[in-house]
């Protein structure tokens, strides 16, 4: 089992900046792979990004690329996900997610672990 805690959510305006965490327990966390998925008010849930177990990969939707950054640190047993130049567009609820396998990635239903999800909102 893994248990995953997300944190670092809140209000801030468009054109800002926010680090989101997600701490693991449980089995070895370096054994895993992270993806970070969203799901703004009314919509399907959608892929953020991923990285590998090492952190030597990663994967961003297109609608991020270039503003968020995935990194992992394997001692403190933590994701973070880095989100600069927000959008409004970006309000949702924000949850990271554990797997065994870095591949298909961007399948939210292959991911075996969720955390319960941080609320981020950004105004215009």
């Amino acid at each position: 089992q893994v248990q995953l805690v997300e944190s670092g959510g809140g209000l801030v305006q468009a054109g800002g900046s926010l680090r989101l965490s997600c701490a693991a327990s449980g089995r070895a966390f370096s054994g895993y792979a992270m993806g970070w998925f969203r799901q703004a008010p009314g919509k399907e849930r959608e892929f953020v990004a991923a990285i590998n177990w090492s952190g030597g990969s990663t994967a961003y939707a297109d609608s991020v690329k270039g503003r968020f950054t995935l990194s992992r640190d394997n001692a403190k047993n933590t994701v973070y996900l880095q989100m600069n130049s927000l959008k409004p567009e970006a309000t949702a609820v924000y949850y990271c997610a554990a797997r065994r396998y870095y591949r298909d990635y961007e399948n939210g239903r292959e991911y075996g672990y969720w955390g319960q999800g941080t609320k981020v909102t950004v105004s215009s």
